[in-house]
């Protein structure tokens, strides 16, 4: 039996994604999550072999939720689920260690074969998460996205009105730590109110404007 958790904010979605790998022999749908704590703790709970995970989740963004599931959940195979196949989100899905990606408009066509592929321990991605973007991916000297994943996290959890207090409780790490992502955001950025933290997360669909 393969056992599968699904992710991902929309009830719909996640409706449409269980009905489709529910109807395979052998698969079962062990979960659902509608954030990226939640997915963590589903993944914690239900132990699953496959995490069909959203890219842009609300709490903790697919990025840090495939982090702490492939870091606490080792036997979970990660499948990021999203609407954006950037250059920059590959790599990150990569580095964060997902094994597949898919995008939402490639759903019903190969939804079947990525978790087939995934439920061997192979990687798997479509065709319009084209060739050029894992060569620019694997070629050296690639350009890195300004933040980095964790920053990013951070920002969002800011976008999302959480204290810092919270977004420490929530990525499991000190205030401090918080605070230093915060500043250094900024200083990436080069801006110095909250309200351009904000206005970045949506620019970059960290979060939904």
């Amino acid at each position: 039996m393969t056992r599968i958790l699904i992710a991902d904010d929309h009830d719909v979605v996640r409706s449409g994604v269980r009905s489709i790998l529910e109807a395979q022999p052998g698969w079962e749908v062990v979960g659902e999550a509608g954030n990226g704590k939640e997915a963590v703790d589903q993944a914690l709970a239900t132990r699953p072999d496959i995490v069909v995970l959203d890219y842009a989740l609300p709490v903790l963004n697919g990025i840090e939720a495939t982090r702490q599931i492939r870091a606490r959940v080792p036997g979970a195979e990660v499948l990021i689920f999203t609407m954006h196949d950037t250059a920059t989100l590959v790599r990150e899905v990569l580095e964060a260690g997902a094994k597949g990606f898919l995008l939402k408009s490639d759903a019903r066509k190969f939804l079947i074969a990525a978790v087939e592929s995934l439920a061997a321990h192979k990687p798997f991605f479509t065709g319009k998460v084209s060739e050029a973007l894992l060569e620019t991916y694997l070629a050296k000297g690639t350009a890195a996205s300004v933040l980095t994943s964790r920053e990013k996290s951070v920002v969002q959890l800011i976008a999302e009105g959480q204290t810092n207090k919270r977004i420490a409780a929530v990525l499991s790490i000190s205030l401090k730590t918080v605070e230093t992502h915060r500043a250094s955001a900024l200083r990436k950025l080069n801006v110095d109110t909250t309200a351009a933290l904000i206005r970045y997360a949506i620019r970059n669909k960290l979060v939904e404007g």
